[in-house]
């Protein structure tokens, strides 16, 4: 993995101090080696910081210059195919001289041979680039299909001294002498509503992210009259799942499991390509056992694995993960941590994560990070098989749910809603242990005031939307703001011929595991200098899952049902079927105990007032109603005490 950055600037005076400053701001992502590459005729500017993983060697280092001598490449990424691409390009090129054997030259030697757009859609990766063309003058930015990797990218300053900026992570263009800075009320209100601020946006005015699939392209007179073009697909899921599911597999659900296994065991095999020492997060749930299953099948040691474990029960999955590393034979390290210590990364959270970013489950993501880190350069992970194969509860509730709800008139709905959201969520939950069924469910009462919620509901969309969101209203909240249009609104993609809980997976996908999953684990392994692999997201195993009949996925009330058989194969089922817990901590309660004064201070409502971001009456209304345990209101709660912690800092 790498950090990457650059700048255009029509003044490249002090180009070696900003740009090695910049450098320095992610060195995290890439502390072995950095790098700088400039043009002063163009005023482009690259910038790299290497983690080494393909190719230990010099010849890997960054900014790369093509043999031809034509493109300049800074790149944060892994080609998993590259050796394949390797000997595609000695079959058709005799003029090829390999310098090293690092993906990046292979990268860059596709391009110069292939082109941008060709190169693209024959890698298979991780990714995020700026690369320069001499001969075209045109600066490219480019990322993975899934978004697994980021880049930022906008123009700041006024005049003569506009700069264009791109990089990794926002830390590095904050450094650029021409960063303005300002703050995108409207992207505050995103952050309330979905935890993260989704792409394109970023919390900064004219500063963008770079969407998954995408690239775009600034030529010499886009660069001098500081324009923006617009960005270009390679890759789109939502085509992806339309075809999928227009094109079934129709062999016997024996041989579709024969040959999705065959899927997952290569995905896998091509992300264990490492020169350094790899290992895996485990949690014990049925993505990260399938994945270290197929790991261990296919290592000649043992796999070194990894898990963070805590004392309240809840949120403790260390247990269950411990006894699929025994079965499975894997060298597995375990460390539990106190709630004083899981609190003790919250003064970095700002830090790591740039912008206000709120899911809770950041604080254990990097604790594990941390673990795996002592051991290993590079871990893999289970994440996406949710989205893949039906996985969240709320796929399979929400269907259930809107059966019942779309025939009860909207009036009843509400008075039924104010009932439930009048008893605590404490008494919800001691009322489910004593009925049968009900349980099972981990935080019984959280669940029934979040589906009292949305019993507003008016369509399937309109369900989803809600159980996708904290605050229901967040403009009202946040001071002079609007919430810009998204994948949930405004651009909606026409997923036509999908049933309710497909295109819930799409969207998913598109938002949920790309603006949050991918860049929690991305900042905080990327914090402890770790390489993250997600097997579950190579673009050919996506592809190949949605043909899979949707029957094969979701089966009797339970999803991944087909990945399910699968890891059955190798872990016996007891060890796995359990309700799903998720990844979290007891926020909750940490706001009603330990973290009581540090919330009281950042919501304190004078403060609220005279930095002027939110209203402070909702806010004061919320975490009052929170510490009387009328409601849980923690993650409504978080999502408010990020944005303060994160704006203290950067004030």
């Amino acid at each position: 993995m790498c950090g990457i950055n650059g700048f255009y600037s029509k003044s490249l005076s002090t180009f070696n101090d900003v740009i090695f400053k910049m450098n320095s701001a992610i060195s995290h992502r890439g502390p072995d080696t950095n790098g700088a590459w400039l043009d002063k005729n163009s005023g482009i500017v690259l910038g790299h910081q290497r983690l080494s993983i393909i190719d230990l060697s010099v010849t890997g280092n960054q900014p790369m210059q093509s043999s031809s001598s034509r493109f300049i490449l800074t790149y944060n990424g892994e080609i998993y195919n590259h050796l394949k691409i390797r000997r595609e390009l000695e079959k058709t090129s005799s003029n090829i001289k390999w310098r090293g054997s690092s993906d990046t030259e292979t990268l860059l030697e596709a391009i110069d041979f292939w082109g941008i757009e060709i190169t693209l859609k024959k890698i298979e990766g991780m990714f995020a680039f700026g690369l320069w063309d001499k001969k075209t003058r045109c600066l490219t930015l480019a990322r993975d299909r899934i978004g697994e990797k980021p880049i930022y990218f906008g123009w700041q300053g006024e005049g003569d001294n506009k700069v264009f900026l791109f990089g990794s992570e926002l830390k590095a263009l904050k450094i650029h002498p021409e960063f303005k800075g300002v703050i995108n009320r409207d992207a505050i209100a995103l952050q309330l509503r979905h935890n993260c601020v989704p792409a394109p946006y970023s919390i900064y005015k004219d500063i963008y992210k770079l969407l998954p699939g995408h690239y775009l392209n600034l030529k010499e007179s886009d660069l001098k009259k500081s324009l923006v073009p617009s960005s270009k697909t390679y890759w789109s899921l939502t085509k992806t799942a339309i075809y999928g599911n227009n094109n079934q597999l129709t062999l016997g659900e024996k041989d579709i499991q024969k040959d999705l296994e065959k899927h997952l065991q290569s995905s896998v095999k091509k992300q264990m390509i490492s020169d350094v020492p790899l290992g895996a997060f485990l949690s014990g749930g049925i993505d990260s056992s399938t994945v270290v299953a197929l790991m261990q099948l296919q290592s000649n040691h043992p796999v070194k694995t990894f898990t963070v474990g805590f004392d309240e029960n809840d949120y403790n999955e260390a247990q269950y993960a411990k006894k699929i590393a025994n079965h499975l034979g894997t060298d597995h390290t375990e460390l539990y941590v106190s709630s004083k210590q899981a609190m003790e990364v919250i003064p970095k959270l700002h830090s790591i994560y740039d912008e206000p970013f709120s899911d809770s489950s950041q604080i254990p993501t990097f604790l594990v990070s941390q673990l795996a880190k002592q051991d290993v350069k590079v871990a893999i992970s289970g994440d996406g098989g949710d989205e893949l194969f039906c996985g969240y509860n709320r796929y399979i509730m929400s269907k259930k749910f809107w059966s019942i709800l779309c025939l009860m008139p909207l009036p009843l709905r509400k008075i039924l809603s104010s009932g439930l959201l009048s008893i605590s969520h404490q008494n919800l939950t001691k009322i489910s242990k004593f009925l049968l069924g009900l349980n099972k469910y981990s935080n019984f009462g959280d669940k029934i005031h979040k589906g009292a919620n949305v019993l507003h509901a008016k369509t399937p969309h309109d369900l989803y939307y809600m159980l996708c969101s904290h605050w229901q209203n967040p403009t009202d909240a946040v001071i002079n703001s609007q919430e810009p249009g998204t994948l949930f609104n405004k651009f909606k993609p026409e997923l036509k011929g999908l049933d309710s809980q497909q295109q819930m997976m799409v969207l998913d996908f598109l938002t949920y595991l790309s603006d949050d999953i991918l860049v929690k684990v991305d900042r905080a392994a990327m914090a402890s200098s770790l390489e993250t692999r997600v097997p579950f997201l190579d673009h050919k195993l996506i592809e190949y899952v949605w043909k899979i009949p949707h029957s094969l996925k979701l089966r009797n009330g339970q999803g991944k049902w087909i990945l399910r058989k699968i890891l059955n194969e190798y872990v016996p089922k007891n060890l796995t079927e359990r309700p799903k817990m998720g990844f979290g901590v007891p926020i909750n309660t940490w706001l009603r105990g330990p973290l009581k004064d540090w919330a009281e201070n950042l919501l304190n409502e004078k403060r609220l007032e005279e930095e002027g971001y939110f209203n402070p009456k909702f806010i004061r209304d919320k975490w009052t109603e929170h510490l009387s345990g009328k409601r849980n209101w923690q993650y409504d709660l978080w999502n408010v005490l990020m944005f303060q912690s994160w704006i203290d800092s950067n004030n």
